[in-house]
């Protein structure tokens, strides 16, 4: 499936639920994992459930199988693992404090320093 057709489905199926503050990177020159992140937030920890599996379902619905799901029932932060979009839907406490979106912003283009911004990451999730 087209990455943008990808991306197309998963936001619609986050808008369709009332998803906030959609925001999409793309890291394809950052990590060879995915191409494109989109990052929302849910209301609670049921609007956050609900929003990652209507994201299954529509991608179900059209022929792709999701490689994963990481997080569930009463998750702040559930992954849905669509390829080339990873899709990140987090409680507004958990996204302030992993800040995707800077971290992602922040890593530089070379390999070695990627995984030194990655190892800070990492040291700062576990302190939470």
């Amino acid at each position: 499936m087209h990455i943008d057709t990808l991306k197309n489905l998963a936001v619609d199926a986050l808008e369709e639920l009332k998803a906030r503050d959609i925001t999409q990177l793309d890291v394809s020159k950052l990590t060879e994992v995915t191409d494109l992140m989109l990052i929302a937030s849910g209301t609670s920890t049921r609007h956050v459930s609900a929003l990652a599996q209507n994201v299954v379902e529509k991608a179900k619905a059209a022929g792709l199988k999701p490689r994963g799901v990481e997080g569930g029932d009463n998750a702040d932060w559930v992954l849905v693992d669509l390829g080339d979009v990873v899709v990140h839907i987090m409680l507004p406490e958990a996204r302030v404090l992993y800040d995707l979106e800077r971290l992602w912003a922040d890593l530089p283009n070379d390999a070695g320093a990627i995984g030194e911004s990655l190892k800070r990451f990492e040291e700062r999730a576990t302190m939470s």
